[in-house]
């Protein structure tokens, strides 16, 4: 996992506001909100539950964008260039 992806689950965990470069953490009510670019790509919420913007996903299925989810412990795979979450074509 790089670096910014550490710092960005670490300020998930302190649930603070974060941005480093491309890459931000907006802290909500019982929630993080993650983006990328300015493109919100998920939800954090307290309990740990992941949800993905599925839409931003499908949009720009970037290298960048699935380390961060994947970071984020999301279950994202890319076969024949298409991408899956939890086994689902998005």
């Amino acid at each position: 996992m790089r670096k910014i992806e550490n710092d960005m689950n670490a300020a998930i965990a302190r649930r603070t506001n974060w941005k480093c470069d491309n890459t931000s953490v907006v802290r909500g009510e019982n929630l993080s909100s993650v983006f990328l670019h300015g493109n919100h790509i998920a939800v954090v919420h307290d309990n740990g539950e992941v949800d993905v913007n599925e839409a931003t996903l499908s949009r720009w299925p970037t290298n960048t964008t699935v380390s961060r989810l994947r970071a984020l412990g999301v279950n994202l795979t890319r076969q024949r260039g298409r991408m899956y979450l939890n086994g689902v074509e998005v």
